[in-house]
């Protein structure tokens, strides 16, 4: 249990801020509201679907506001519930200067990278588009700037050699849900001294779009296997062949010793499988899955199919 009782207005979104949320309930935190991103369309009916916080919030009896962004209005009904502090957890919405100096513990922020490395929208991805062997997690106190406010607490934790971007968010969130009850405790009992970001050691990272995941094979294997890991679930990994999108769902940067095609070009493996020619080495494809079609094994979508030597990332048939 935590040491004294918070009144706490939870901002998050997507099913990984519900740990965060969760754990400062299970501390004794009161929650006098929660706010998430409105109902969005989603599946074949196209029929409006609650965020995660939102559903976990109701069962829990939680009041829940959703508005799409932080007008005069929102704010000042935001400041008539009196929070100790806001908890921010990929909430999704911009918080004005007016809604980040209600709390008088401020709005604190879990954010997935080691600050001031990785600002930014897209930090998971980001790290594990670089290669970074050590990824981690920061509670911060939010200011009018983006990921740049002072830094109450920091966790690291090495990114495992096959981790994908969904896995590796939802433990470094896991993490920060613990790392963040107890900083709440000690940020306030006046234990801690906000340390400021050296900006000039920040790196930024940027909202990912749908043609990120388009693949380039003249980049090298391990690259185009990282690729994979930092865009999954989205944008996903894929290619082009024979005037349809053909998505990666697995694959690993392969020895190919000998193997000189154009980057592209799709062949055999002596041991069985397919591969395809990058910059430097080559893609072992796994698992595939071809528009309008089931995913399958590469082999078995191989078999039947004029697939080794063609080329993809071209667009007509």
């Amino acid at each position: 249990m935590s040491e004294s009782r918070l009144r706490i207005v939870f901002m998050g979104t997507p099913s990984f801020a519900v740990k965060t949320l969760s754990a400062l309930l299970d501390r004794g935190h009161e929650a006098v509201a929660v706010y998430t991103r409105p109902d969005r369309r989603a599946g074949r009916g196209r029929r409006p679907a609650p965020p995660p916080v939102k559903t976990f919030a109701l069962k829990r009896g939680l009041p829940v506001f959703q508005p799409e962004t932080l007008t005069p209005d929102a704010v000042s009904q935001f400041a008539a519930l009196s929070p100790d502090a806001a908890i921010v957890a990929a909430y999704g919405v911009f918080l004005p200067k007016a809604a980040l100096e209600t709390p008088r513990l401020g709005c604190i922020n879990i954010h997935p990278s080691l600050l001031p490395k990785h600002r930014g929208a897209a930090p998971v991805a980001a790290s594990i588009l670089q290669g970074d062997r050590i990824a981690g997690v920061t509670v911060m106190l939010m200011d009018e700037g983006m990921d740049t406010g002072p830094i109450l607490a920091q966790e690291r934790t090495e990114i495992r050699p096959s981790e994908r971007a969904d896995a590796l968010t939802d433990r470094l969130f896991e993490m920060g849900s613990t790392l963040l009850a107890e900083t709440l405790d000690d940020w306030s009992a006046g234990r801690i001294a906000p340390k400021p970001q050296d900006d000039a050691l920040a790196t930024v990272t940027r909202r990912l779009t749908r043609e990120d995941g388009r693949v380039d094979w003249t980049k090298p294997a391990a690259a185009l296997e990282r690729q994979l890991r930092a865009f999954h679930p989205w944008p996903g990994t894929f290619t082009a062949w024979r005037g349809k999108n053909l998505k990666i769902w697995d694959a690993r940067a392969a020895d190919a010793k000998g193997a000189a095609n154009e980057p592209g070009t799709v062949f055999r493996l002596p041991a069985g499988g397919v591969a395809v020619a990058a910059g430097e080495g080559a893609l072992e494809l796994l698992e595939v899955q071809l528009e309008g079609a089931k995913r399958t094994a590469a082999a078995d979508f191989a078999r039947g199919r004029d697939f080794a030597g063609s080329k993809l990332g071209e667009s007509n048939p």
